[in-house]
């Protein structure tokens, strides 16, 4: 269906596809196709475009393709995922579907042809929520953009952090200088199979109040 909208048109059905079946994606990442160089710039052109804190830019983009720095940066992704996730599941635990794609994607992080470390000038973690939350919601905006401009050409990602852990060794491995924060660390790559579905989520009615913490709409 096509509605106007600043006098140009948007299928609303093909924009609300896109926002509701753009999934972290860690299975699915075909890992053995190459992502061109110019689909992760016209990708990264389009996440500019998000709002960032008092128009500032201040961001950067560290796009990592060398084999031997995505092993490395692999790595220390590993070495965090080991103590996040803990030992193997239980015998007679069920099945956890995310946990299991968690592991998928730690154990083969660094056969992900591209890894996108997302940036942003400042240093805010001894300062306010204020400035924690100016300086995160200047990249993440950005980052959630690539994440759909990927998704409409074919590709998957995925929004991990756990190399934070190890945000000082990241930096030296990859020269980040340490007036930089690192905010996600991004595996890219060509998703398999055909689609992605929407998600199940808690009925937005339930976790929407009006006007007062609790409170629902009239209806």
């Amino acid at each position: 269906m096509l509605r106007p909208y600043g006098g140009m048109y948007m299928n609303l059905e093909i924009v609300d596809k896109l926002l509701t079946t753009t999934r972290s994606v860690r299975r699915r990442l075909d890992l053995t196709r190459a992502v061109e160089p110019e689909i992760i710039e016209r990708c990264l052109e389009i996440a500019t475009q998000a709002p960032s804190g008092s128009d500032r830019q201040m961001w950067r983009f560290l796009v990592v393709t060398d084999p031997a720095k995505r092993r490395a940066l692999a790595e220390i992704y590993r070495r965090a995922f080991a103590a996040y996730i803990g030992g193997p599941p239980a015998p007679d635990a069920p099945p956890n579907p995310v946990r299991d794609s968690a592991i998928h994607l730690a154990e083969h992080m660094h056969e992900v042809p591209v890894l996108v470390v997302f940036c942003y000038a400042g240093r805010v973690e001894e300062r306010g929520v204020a400035a924690q939350s100016a300086l995160h919601g200047s990249i993440a905006p950005a980052a959630w953009s690539f994440m759909l401009a990927l998704r409409a050409r074919g590709l998957g990602s995925a929004w991990t952090t756990l190399h934070l852990v190890y945000e000082q060794e990241t930096a030296a491995l990859l020269g980040i200088p340490a007036e930089y924060t690192q905010t996600a660390l991004l595996p890219v790559a060509y998703f398999t199979g055909d689609d992605f579905q929407p998600a199940k989520r808690t009925p937005v009615h339930e976790v929407t109040y009006w006007d007062s913490w609790g409170a629902t709409r009239d209806a």
